[in-house]
């Protein structure tokens, strides 16, 4: 999509290839991706919060879901929230699915969108347009959240447990589920293979687990600024974190319990007390939200 092709023109002769020498598996970074739908006035309002959900392009029922539940603008009274849903470009049905898209974005104005393929091993290429997009069109929100769309987010619980409005503002914080310790799968029969020509350390730097951690807004410049200067890998958590390191920015390990990254059966009184829970599809976040909106007292 990206490389340039340069055929001999030669009546006789034809000049053989170069040898390919970048891995099927290297992302293109630095890149000039343009934005193909952009929300530049989102964030007039100067928010407190800015949710981002990373989205499959084609994934409009999730959308349409969170849209519902915690993904509302004004789910916490007397706080100011942006939603911003991440996408690539459709790598099947392109046409269609795009002319869908638009129309969706200009119903909701809550849609970016850069031209590059909307791939699982694109993660990274899709979290780093949102931390450019901070950088350019929202330097003036606080703190902001990554997510993904299969999640339940407690936003309420988040906002005033955790980040605190009546708080002064921090600089160089970060704070999710921590995995430290680990190091690239080597193995092509795992989804999260890493080959050792994109890769060669044995370790990761700790990172925040993908499908939700939150940031003060400066983590988002210094993320894009020295990104442009590494070797982007397929792993977009364990991406963020090699930024980390490079920043010399630790991780703020939060109150256990809060961020989980596993499956967990749906409670109220649980739930009320955690900021993420994975893995819950868009019909179950529709199913338990006009329960988990009931302020009854719990045991």
């Amino acid at each position: 999509m990206h490389l340039t092709q340069r055929i001999s023109q030669h009546p006789i002769t034809m000049l053989p290839s170069p040898p390919q020498t970048r891995h099927h598996l290297q992302i293109i970074y630095p890149y000039s991706y343009q934005f193909l739908l952009n929300e530049p006035d989102k964030c007039k309002k100067s928010p407190f919060l800015l949710l981002l959900i990373i989205s499959e392009a084609r994934d409009v029922v999730s959308r349409n879901a969170i849209r519902q539940t915690w993904g509302n603008e004004s789910t916490v009274p007397g706080v100011s929230i942006a939603r911003l849903f991440l996408v690539g470009m459709a790598p099947a049905f392109g046409g269609p699915v795009q002319n869908l898209l638009q129309e969706e974005s200009r119903m909701f104005g809550d849609i970016i969108q850069q031209d590059f393929l909307d791939t699982y091993y694109n993660l990274t290429l899709k979290t780093l347009m949102g931390m450019e997009w901070v950088s350019k069109y929202c330097p003036n929100a606080r703190y902001v959240m990554k997510v993904d769309s299969d999640t339940f987010i407690n936003v309420d619980y988040l906002v005033h447990s955790l980040l605190k409005p009546e708080g002064q503002p921090r600089e160089r914080y970060i704070s999710g589920k921590i995995i430290a310790n680990t190091g690239p799968l080597r193995s092509k029969k795992y989804k999260w293979y890493m080959p050792k020509e994109i890769y060669p350390n044995d370790t990761y730097p700790p990172y925040c687990v993908g499908p939700g951690y939150v940031f003060s807004v400066d983590i988002a410049k210094r993320i894009y600024d020295v990104a442009q200067g590494l070797t982007v890998i397929n792993m977009e958590d364990a991406f963020i974190g090699i930024c980390l390191r490079e920043l010399q920015i630790q991780i703020t390990d939060p109150p256990p319990g809060l961020f989980n990254i596993n499956w967990i059966a749906y409670d109220r009184c649980t739930f009320k007390k955690l900021i993420i829970v994975h893995h819950y599809s868009a019909k179950q976040l529709l199913e338990l939200w006009p329960d988990f909106q009931n302020n009854s007292a719990c045991s």
